[in-house]
């Protein structure tokens, strides 16, 4: 049995693209190739490295009748003989005659970066109905496959019994995954179940896929989705993930970015090397083409800069939702300002100062280079004043040299920091000892 550590996947949060927010449930093999031409061409330099293959990539003709559903009911899935899904040929064209990913997987690591993928907890209905096998099971599906647990949004699979061979069959798929060179799984329907009454129904599978990820002999990120994860089961996320949502979809709206505060505070003590509470993706530049829906962000720039400094200065990880080879260059400036994103590694602590209904302050000091950062959000509809004194937060009171991060200029302080923001605004400040 080789056994990986799993902290050691990802020492920092993760930064990539995932294909959700623009494709739904169409994305092919050209469109996944396009975007990983553009992010090593423009956002690998910026720690920028994932390539996440979203939903229902297995599944024929996926998205054609997307005015009536968002998945087809009983679709035809693309399977093999130990009822593990695989690539839909007609997208992905060189996962033909077996290959699975490993053709597509090879291409992204090509150009220096690494390649993942979506899936739904459990085992596909139709290995159970078929009496599927499973690899090195005397036991078929049909007795691994528990046909009282369904997703409440997707059809394509049932959960998995708390049986030796139910981790049998994850270890399959993790073996089959290794070999394709997946470098990052997001799991669906796992982190909260409450469409099953009980939000934790899940802990079973998902202790089966992180003990299938440690004998794999790959290391693998993992992804726990959707939100809101338990708080009172942070230790068991902690344990068993390196990424777990704290959120349900997170999409491009004021509501849901203000409802993030509260969200990171209850969430900020968790956040440390290879564990991180998950923001969700960062919607974007342009979205919602597999929607029907397709438009530019709906976040106004102010918006945008507020949530790129909250999910860097929480630790978040960050994934991209856009379709990256339309970003402009507003956008694309967004996500390479590396003063914002030398907050995100988890030497720098979270701490949340004041929150009320209209304004935010939250600091971080980074244990490897002694650097303050303070920033301030004024969450209200009209322009206001947001400050903060150095020793709110933890800075010390002597002479330091201040920089705004999104402006780029330097400060002069007295004793604190103030901003008079516009609505919906943040300044971020970082402090250093002279």
């Amino acid at each position: 049995m080789h056994l990986t550590n799993k902290n050691t996947c990802a020492p920092t949060p993760p930064m990539g693209w995932n294909s959700y927010d623009y494709y739904d449930t169409t994305v092919d093999e050209a469109a996944v190739k396009a975007n990983a031409d553009y992010m090593a061409k423009h956002l690998k330099a910026y720690g920028w490295e994932y390539i996440v293959v979203d939903i229902q990539w297995y599944a024929k003709k996926a998205g054609s009748m997307r005015d009536r559903y968002q998945y087809i009911p009983f679709s035809e899935l693309e399977m093999d003989e130990y009822s593990r899904l695989l690539p839909d040929p007609e997208r992905f064209p060189s996962s033909a005659d077996g290959s699975g990913f490993k053709p597509l997987a090879d291409y992204v690591h090509s150009l220096g970066l690494k390649f993942g993928i979506h899936i739904m907890r459990g085992i596909p209905r139709i290995a159970a109905h078929h009496h599927g096998k499973i690899k090195n099971s005397s036991l078929g599906a049909e007795h691994v496959a528990d046909p009282t647990v369904i997703c409440g949004w997707n059809p394509d699979m049932y959960g998995v019994r708390d049986l030796p061979e139910g981790q049998l069959y994850y270890d399959s798929l993790l073996e089959l995954y290794a070999s394709w060179g997946v470098d990052y799984i997001k799991c669906d329907d796992i982190c909260n179940t409450n469409m099953h009454k009980n939000p934790f129904a899940a802990a079973h599978e998902i202790e089966m896929l992180s003990n299938a990820i440690q004998k794999c002999g790959r290391p693998i990120v993992l992804s726990l989705s959707p939100g809101p994860a338990l708080i009172e089961k942070a230790w068991f996320y902690e344990k068993h993930a390196n990424l777990w949502r704290i959120t349900d979809d997170f999409w491009d709206n004021w509501a849901q970015l203000k409802d993030m505060f509260q969200r990171c505070e209850l969430w900020q003590s968790h956040v440390s090397a290879g564990c991180y509470p998950d923001c969700d993706m960062l919607p974007l530049g342009e979205l919602g083409k597999g929607f029907a829906t397709e438009h530019h962000t709906y976040f106004t720039p102010d918006e945008q800069k507020t949530m790129m400094t909250l999910w860097c200065l929480f630790g978040s990880p960050l994934m991209l939702g856009a379709e990256m080879t339309l970003l402009d260059d507003d956008t694309l400036a967004l996500l390479t300002n590396t003063d914002i994103l030398a907050m995100l590694p988890p030497s720098v602590r979270p701490h949340q100062i004041t929150r009320t209904d209209n304004e935010a302050v939250w600091y971080a000091k980074d244990d490897t280079t002694g650097t303050t950062y303070v920033a301030l959000f004024n969450l209200s509809d009209a322009p206001q004043t947001v400050s903060s004194t150095l020793a709110d937060a933890d800075c010390p009171l002597e002479s330091v040299a201040a920089k705004e991060l999104w402006s780029g200029k330097a400060l002069s302080l007295n004793g604190g920091f103030s901003a008079s923001l516009a609505p919906h605004s943040c300044s971020v400040c970082r402090f250093e000892t002279r």
